[in-house]
């Protein structure tokens, strides 16, 4: 190649890396304007409409107080008969979500007096919900054998944390929306603020504390993560911030909403952390429960998760024999496995026995056994030869009935001979199966009729191979 040629060629070859890069930015602007465009919600959104929206939904006078009644009751009916149907009706059908709105609406928006409005409105209907949820649970006259809705209303998890907080932002988002659609009935739904406050009627009810606080508790967890997720939205949409004539007193304000928020958020981020902590543990504990739950000569029968305690500890329930020391260490050893320490692990053997005890027991219990076994061996033998019975009743000839049926045909016979049997083949020692009939009559039967005879039995006795001879 010459020196020109090779020049050309280098230009050639900086013309084209030129273009690719070219052609690579504009699909990359392209791809960045098109994610943009889906992703954008600023054409989508009127703050001022959402602006009017929550400041009426927060509203507590009227039907709202009796729309909120009726529907504790029937999200308490709910409770009380395990419908999940019924619990979801009553959860489209409350009015709780607008305060929640607009306290974080209040935040986001350093409007004070909306803020502590939409608190107030709350706080009643809180404390209305949970008067007639105990109301309706002292005369109920429904008792809970299985209260597993309500259960499920006791101890929140992560899981509840995640669904207030994305269920919020979807809130918020649909209520800034130029179109609503259906979305604030599904947010409702999801985070179920209703069946807490039930539940903690329930706890009233029936003077359990345990049902009251972890019910509390989880209202409180769902309602401040929607009003975190409704200030955040709040802030980055960028809604219309109160206006205040004195300077000094919207500083002021701006502290004191600041302060608030901190109060709010840092609690529920510790929350947040410890559920978090907590599952992970719970998950740790089902792991090494799999794996021990059958033990040589013992059971795991149940378990308890202690989270309460710091570090969280974990009670096993070991039914069967009493486990030896070298089984205890060996469970000690799976727990290391799993990430726990020994103090962690709790060991119960109340409803274990020693060996010792159990050595009578066993004595007596396995002559049961044996009894119970040659029992069962002689109704299974007994059940064979019936089956057996039943078959060979099954093939019995109806002898007397085909010689009544024969003679009513043939008067002149004077015996009829029916069997079953088999025909043998010499060379193979094959063997077919052959019903035979030998008839002797006073008169000879023709060959025409005798085939019309043996074709009748064939369809009278159901079997084609018959062998039907005269003497």
């Amino acid at each position: 190649m010459t020196q020109p040629q090779k020049k050309m060629y280098i230009y050639r070859l900086i013309i084209k890396n030129c273009l690719m890069d070219i052609n690579l930015k504009h699909f990359f602007n392209s791809l960045r304007s098109y994610i943009g465009s889906i992703v954008s919600i600023s054409e989508h959104i009127d703050t001022d409409k959402a602006s009017q929206y929550i400041r009426s939904s927060i509203d507590f006078k009227g039907p709202n107080a009796y729309i909120l009644a009726f529907a504790i009751v029937v999200a308490s009916v709910g409770l009380n008969t395990n419908s999940i149907p019924v619990i979801i009706g009553a959860m489209l059908i409350s009015p709780l979500m607008g305060p929640i709105f607009g306290i974080g609406y209040g935040l986001g928006t350093n409007d004070t007096s909306f803020l502590k409005k939409a608190f107030k409105n709350l706080v009643i209907m809180v404390v209305i919900s949970i008067l007639a949820s105990t109301l309706y649970f002292l005369v109920s006259p429904l008792e809970l054998e299985n209260p597993t809705e309500l259960l499920a209303r006791t101890n929140p998890t992560i899981y509840d944390v995640l669904i207030a907080l994305f269920g919020g932002f979807a809130g918020i988002v649909e209520i800034s929306r130029k179109e609503r659609g259906t979305v604030i009935s599904g947010v409702a739904i999801a985070t179920a603020l209703m069946p807490p406050l039930c539940t903690a009627g329930f706890g009233l009810a029936s003077g359990s504390l345990k049902y009251f606080a972890g019910a509390m508790y989880l209202f409180c967890i769902n309602s401040i993560f929607i009003a975190i997720a409704t200030f955040l939205t709040v802030k980055y949409l960028k809604y219309p911030m109160a206006t205040f004539t004195d300077p000094a007193k919207k500083k002021r304000v701006s502290r004191w909403v600041a302060a608030l928020t901190v109060v709010i958020i840092i609690p529920s981020v510790y929350s947040a952390i410890i559920m978090v902590r907590e599952n992970n543990f719970s998950q740790t504990v089902r792991g090494f429960i799999a794996i021990n739950k059958q033990l040589p000569r013992s059971y795991i029968y149940s378990y308890d998760i202690d989270n309460h305690s710091r570090p969280p500890k974990l009670e096993l329930f070991i039914a069967g024999e009493a486990l030896s020391p070298e089984e205890m260490d060996l469970l000690y050893r799976s727990a290391r496995d799993f990430g726990m320490t020994d103090d962690q692990l709790i060991i119960s053997q109340n409803a274990a026995t020693d060996q010792s005890e159990m050595t009578d027991r066993v004595a007596i219990q396995s002559i049961y056994e044996r009894s119970d076994q040659e029992i069962r061996k002689r109704e299974e033998i007994i059940s064979g030869m019936e089956k057996e019975l039943q078959q060979y009743k099954a093939r019995e000839l109806p002898y007397e009935q085909i010689t009544s049926e024969l003679i009513a045909q043939y008067p002149s016979l004077r015996d009829v001979t029916l069997t079953r049997g088999y025909s043998i083949t010499t060379d193979s020692l094959g063997r077919t199966e052959e019903i035979i009939i030998i008839l002797r009559a006073e008169k000879k039967i023709s060959d025409e009729n005798l085939e019309k005879l043996r074709k009748w039995l064939t369809v009278r006795l159901d079997f084609q191979n018959i062998k039907l001879l005269q003497e």
